[in-house]
């Protein structure tokens, strides 16, 4: 009889975990360094960067270590500033970006600016979050992609979660990875992070009671996996230009789940480049999410015992009113067609706006003309403005339901604050369920 030389289950899980040389890394070189810079430039300047909106691109800039000394003070010191004052108003997804920014690496005083208490606040966060989800047929008080950076932060800051309940919330083909029923690239990447962060932390353990955690952790991971490459276009991106930095990020820390001839990832960097080129990430979150790819870096790299690495002084933090993202435009007026739409219910206006004019100023106009028929809210996030309430009709995530910004019919590529609209556009918002 032939013997058998197959491993036993946890010494081939074990054997499957452990890393091997990532796929052909596509980072950029540093003579190329020069077309990263309007990333840069986005990031430092915008008026995005202030208050917790900041953690983005604190965490971005020094995981690649373009910052300088000073530069890295004063966007910690925003953040900080930021979670102090408004931490019992922030979402889980916000603390958790909060706490992986400034506890990415240790300032120059051998500190790292992460505290304890703010850990326990996110666990806090993180089981009204799961409490949510088992009162309201599975639906968190955020959004998947802000539990995956949840568990995320607590992995690698030693916070308390679950870990069965970990695989139990992130198996593949669960609703929450989905809107409009396609699969969210930047949630599942998100959530690949998470999970890989989570495994490496149980193998280390070696505890024969993870065997059946860490079996099906793998399997949700390879299967998040396949997803993200299913959603891979001609041209190289991941999803779309917006979803791509976080997707080659989870495609970097789990090259054990695909072949190597399933993904160019040369072809994918030259095509964020050509768009980088074009003025594609003019908002800075967007900017954010893929300098760390484009640097061969993920947010496993977030390490709050390695020493920050600085650059030169290059680029300038404005500490005056910050400006607009909206690039110059002549002040001739245009008009545009605007409409709420609530179930077969229309309400329609025509609207005269400066040329160069986002869709948020096309609201604004709207209600200035008619407050009746087209009032409206919106709270800031990390990608500008989210349109919150129209004519009274608030978004509820456990309904599934959000205001969705249209324009020709078609859903915004990017949010209502940096969508320049163009003469002749028909712009909606509509009620719908996600």
């Amino acid at each position: 009889m032939r013997q058998s030389h197959q491993l036993p289950l946890m010494g081939l899980l074990l054997f499957s975990l452990i890393p091997r040389q990532q796929c052909e890394i596509c980072e950029v070189s540093k003579e190329n360094y020069t077309a990263l810079n309007p990333l840069i430039s986005t990031m430092i300047n915008s008026k995005y960067n202030k208050g917790i909106q900041a953690a983005n691109v604190l965490l971005s800039l020094r995981l690649g270590g373009f910052l300088s000394q000073s530069q890295d003070q004063q966007l910690t010191e925003k953040v900080l500033l930021a979670t102090r004052s408004t931490e019992p108003s922030l979402t889980s997804g916000q603390l958790a970006l909060a706490i992986l920014a400034v506890g990415a690496c240790k300032g120059p005083d051998g500190i790292s600016k992460t505290s304890s208490e703010l850990v326990r606040d996110l666990e806090n966060k993180f089981q009204t979050e799961i409490k949510n989800m088992e009162e309201h047929d599975g639906n968190p008080l955020t959004n998947y992609y802000q539990l995956s950076l949840d568990v995320l932060a607590l992995c690698l800051f030693r916070g308390k979660y679950s870990i069965r309940k970990v695989a139990e919330i992130f198996k593949p083909g669960n609703k929450n990875y989905y809107f409009h029923e396609q699969f969210s690239v930047d949630t599942g990447a998100m959530a690949v992070l998470a999970l890989t962060c989570v495994k490496e932390k149980i193998t280390r353990r070696q505890n024969q009671t993870d065997r059946k955690a860490i079996k099906n952790i793998v399997n949700h991971t390879k299967s998040l996996v396949n997803e993200i490459l299913f959603q891979k276009t001609e041209n190289g991106l991941l999803g779309n230009i917006y979803s791509t930095g976080e997707a080659m990020q989870a495609l970097f820390v789990s090259p054990t789940y695909y072949n190597e001839n399933q993904w160019d990832c040369q072809k994918t960097r030259d095509r964020v480049l050509a768009e980088i080129s074009q003025g594609a990430f003019r908002m800075p979150t967007a900017a954010a999410q893929i300098l760390p790819a484009l640097m061969g870096k993920t947010y496993l790299d977030v390490n709050k015992d390695s020493s920050c690495v600085y650059g030169s002084d290059s680029f300038n933090i404005s500490t005056q009113e910050p400006v607009s993202v909206t690039p110059a435009v002549s002040p001739s007026e245009i008009e545009v067609y605007y409409s709420v739409v609530i179930n077969n219910q229309i309400d329609n206006t025509t609207v005269s706006v400066p040329n160069g004019s986002v869709f948020l100023d096309v609201m604004e106009q709207a209600e200035k003309e008619n407050a009746t028929r087209f009032s409206f809210t919106a709270e800031e996030s990390s990608w500008g403005p989210y349109i919150t309430c129209v004519r009274g009709i608030k978004a509820n995530t456990n309904d599934r339901t959000y205001w969705e910004p249209l324009s020709n019919g078609k859903p915004l590529s990017q949010g209502a604050g940096g969508y320049v609209v163009h003469a002749g556009d028909d712009l909606a918002v509509r009620w719908s369920t996600y």
